[in-house]
Parts: structure tokens; sequence; C-alpha cells
């Protein structure tokens, strides 16, 4: 049997992306960043879509390049269809079904929070299906049932903020610069995680809030680390604040990732006892944070499951993902036309 190629674009957010993958094997992976956000602190869509528009051109030149299978025996042109900005997955899906279009090559729109979690399937130590995946980004956090390449169901997912996103408030509440939940995590591994405490929610089932949380931290913060933490009463001022944070980095950022984290497993460990599930992937942005993996092996360890996480370049949004995912869809024959919308919400 031939070799199958495909060639991926992702351009959800704010990385211009492309990969090629042959027959379940990446190639090439080629991610361009955006450092034009970082002085508005935070992605702006505008801006996010013009540069998508100059980087994706040369990206796939060299992702392509790179893996060394020419553009003719592609097989396939898998993209990024939904969810993310819009302006940013027009710019992808229009160029892959121009090149659809241009090769007579077949079309397969992805979903961005499927490719997340089919990311497990890109290196030879694969979980067994059904197994439980957290996924975890700034825009999402679910628990999804993953009983084979294309069949997933989401069991439990936030009511309000996600998990990436409360990592990168507090971070701006601390002070520090866009992306901040790296830093956080830089700065807790130096911290106490045991040093401050906060609530973490009572949500049935499987499902996350983080709100409480955030709004915890803002109080915290606010009064400086008094006994009246979660109290509008009190107030320091802005001085005793920005000493507070000073004199205490390290252990705050210890303590609001031991709170986040904890969230997080919880909510995994109940559902896997209750399924009945002992393979345990995670997926996403924030499934790069050190401290979640060590925590997530530890969790495996003490149940006996086996625990499953990317490579770091599987974790942020990446074209390989996009490929995985493009290629299970390419064996099932489940193709799309050049009607396909991009959607800013799916899944």
């Amino acid at each position: 049997m031939s070799k199958i190629n495909i060639l991926a674009i992702e351009s959800s957010c704010d990385e211009t992306s492309a990969a090629v993958c042959s027959s379940g094997r990446i190639l090439s992976n080629r991610i361009a960043t955006q450092a034009v956000h970082a002085a508005h602190g935070g992605v702006v869509p505008e801006l996010a879509s013009r540069a998508h528009m100059q980087n994706i051109v040369p990206v796939v030149d060299v992702a392509l390049k790179e893996s060394g299978v020419p553009l003719e025996e592609i097989d396939a042109i898998a993209f990024t269809q939904a969810p993310g900005l819009i302006g940013s997955l027009l710019v992808g899906g229009q160029f892959a079904k121009s090149l659809s279009l241009a090769l007579n090559k077949p079309l397969i729109a992805v979903n961005h929070m499927q490719a997340h979690v089919l990311a497990n399937l890109i290196p030879e130590a694969k979980p067994s299906f059904p197994f439980l995946c957290l996924t975890v980004s700034g825009g999402h956090t679910q628990i999804v049932k993953c009983s084979g390449p294309t069949k997933l169901e989401i069991i439990g997912e936030t009511i309000d903020d996600a998990a990436g996103e409360a990592f990168d408030k507090a971070a701006k509440m601390l002070g520090l610069p866009y992306p901040g939940g790296p830093l956080v995590d830089k700065y807790a591994k130096e911290g106490n995680p045991s040093r401050f405490r906060f609530p973490e929610p009572r949500i049935p089932g499987y499902d996350f809030s983080f709100s409480g949380v955030k709004t915890a931290i803002l109080y915290f913060l606010r009064n400086a680390g008094t006994a009246q933490v979660y109290k509008e009463e009190f107030a320091a001022t802005e001085a005793e604040r920005k000493h507070f944070i000073e004199e205490n980095l390290q252990d705050i950022c210890a303590s609001i990732q031991q709170r986040i984290i904890s969230i997080l497993l919880n909510k995994l460990s109940r559902a896997a006892k209750e399924l009945g599930i002992k393979d345990l992937c995670i997926a996403g942005g924030v499934s790069a944070n050190s401290g979640l993996r060590k925590a997530f092996s530890e969790m495996g360890e003490q149940n006996g499951w086996n625990t499953f996480i990317p490579d770091f370049q599987y974790c942020t949004d990446n074209a390989g993902m996009i490929a995985i995912t493009g290629y299970y869809k390419y064996l099932e024959n489940d193709f799309s036309d050049l009607s396909v919308p991009s959607m800013a919400r799916g899944f």
C-alpha cells in the first residue's frame, strides 16, 4: 500500500503552522509565532489575520521542503475549520481550499479541539481505546472520552472560564508580561504551593469552573494577602500591593498553580475511576505546564493508570495535530467540499 501524505494547515489563533504527515508519521511541523501581540497584552484578532497572510506561504514552503515530500505527492489538504478567531481561520481555510482546487486533491476540515486530543496518537507509545483526555488551553477546558480516532465525546467542560485563561489573568494581576501563563509556571518552580490557599469550586459532575478562583486571586492581591483576602471592604494601597507581590511572587505563583492543577486533576481522576478507564492523556497549550505534567504523571503512578503527554511541539497550536487528525479522517473518506465554512465555535 502506498503512503498517504497529508499537508496540514493550522491558523486558529496567532500561530501560523504547516505540517506534513505520511501514513501517520509526522515528517515536518513548522510554526511561525506572532510577536506583534506582546505590546498589546493579548492577541489582537485583526493583527493576527494580517500576520497569517504574511506567514502562510513561507511556512507551507518550509514544511514541504523539510518533509521531503513534493507538492504533487500530497494526497489531501487538511486545515483547521473551527474553533478559533474567525479572521485567522479564514486565512488558513481559504489557502487550503485554493490549494485543494489547484491540485485537485481532497479537502479535509479538522476541528481544532479534536486535533488536540489526537496529538496523543502522534508518538509511537499511544494510549489504547477508550481513553480519557484532559484538554486544557486558553479558550477551552474539557474532559473527552475517546473511543476511536473519530469517536470523541465531551463528558465535562468549563461552565465559564478556561484554565489557560485563569493562568493568564492571574499573571496579568501579578503584573507579569504577556504571555503570562508560562511565567507563572516558571516562578512556581521556586515557590511553596502550600503558602497561600485558594478555594476549589464545587461543581457537579465532570464540569469545571474557574471564575471563582480568578475572583479569589483578585481580592487576595487587592488586599495584599491580609486575612480579609476575599472581601471588598479592605483594600491595600498600590504600593503595599506591589511590595507584597514582589516579596512573595514565587509562593503566590506556586499556590495559584497548585489550585488550578488540583481542580483539573481531581475531575479527571473522578472520571477515570467512575468510568473504569486506565489510559489517560492531557493535551492543549496548558499541557506544556511543567507543574501539570508532573502532577499528572504522579497521579497515574499512584493509581496504576497509563499516562500520556504529547511532546511540547504538539501541545500548543500546531499543524502536526491537524495532520494526524486529517490522516485518520482520510482513512474514513471523511472529506469536505469547498463550501465548508470556517467557524469561530465548534466541538
